[in-house]
């Protein structure tokens, strides 16, 4: 579920230039010169994280977004018409294409985090951060969204932040997490209990001697 947008919103700026302009120059160089218009998913990814590099030096912080200049510049790039790079930019959920918070809270309610407790995860969030799924807090630090499958099942329920997974949460290691962040503390990714990526909780079962290497029970 991504936030609500307008492409003619105040929010939105008026130009938009890429900074680093050799690692454009780079993903252009993956493609064949007649299939430019391939880049347009890294080119968005990369404009994207350059709007969150700035936002996170602002004051409120925010995250990264993508602007409707960012897209007509990308679709100047690679010699399409804007509206074939604003339909990848629609359909993907990776793109944010409104303003978001420092912290992008994508809690995961398909199935598997649901027989986990995803709903419980999701009031944890909403007490602590005070706010629904689709808002974003009064200091612009948090924004929350309902996503479909991330792909962390077995660790289920878990949420994405930004970049990171955080799993095998519980309401209680949810405000925790939610806490530390909001201080301004860098929390380790992943399991939140200590499971070694996706082995049992109780230890490894098979490739014991492996697991032993790989630093597991």
């Amino acid at each position: 579920m991504k936030k609500p947008f307008d492409i003619n919103a105040d929010y939105q700026p008026e130009t938009f230039e890429f900074k680093d302009k050799k690692l454009v120059d780079e993903i252009l160089s993956r493609y064949p010169t007649y299939a430019k218009k391939s880049a347009v998913m890294p080119l968005l990814d990369v404009a994207q994280r350059q709007v969150s590099t700035e936002g996170a030096k602002a004051k409120p912080a925010y995250g990264g977004w993508i602007p409707r200049a960012a897209m007509d510049k990308i679709a100047e790039i690679i010699d399409q018409p804007p509206i074939r790079v604003y339909e990848v930019a629609t359909f993907y959920s990776m793109y944010n294409l409104a303003p978001v918070g420092k912290y992008l809270v994508q809690v995961c309610t398909t199935t598997p985090c649901w027989l986990k407790g995803s709903s419980d995860i999701v009031k944890s969030c909403e007490d602590y951060l005070g706010i629904k799924l689709g808002e974003t807090t009064e200091d612009q630090l948090f924004t929350m969204v309902e996503v479909e499958c991330l792909g962390a099942c077995v660790n289920a329920p878990m949420i994405q932040i930004n970049d990171n997974y955080y799993e095998d949460l519980t309401p209680e290691l949810t405000k925790e997490l939610l806490g530390a962040l909001k201080e301004g503390k860098e929390m380790p990714a992943g399991s939140q209990v200590g499971r070694k990526c996706s082995m049992a909780i109780t230890g490894a079962t098979t490739l014991k001697d492996q697991a032993k290497k790989a630093g597991g029970a």
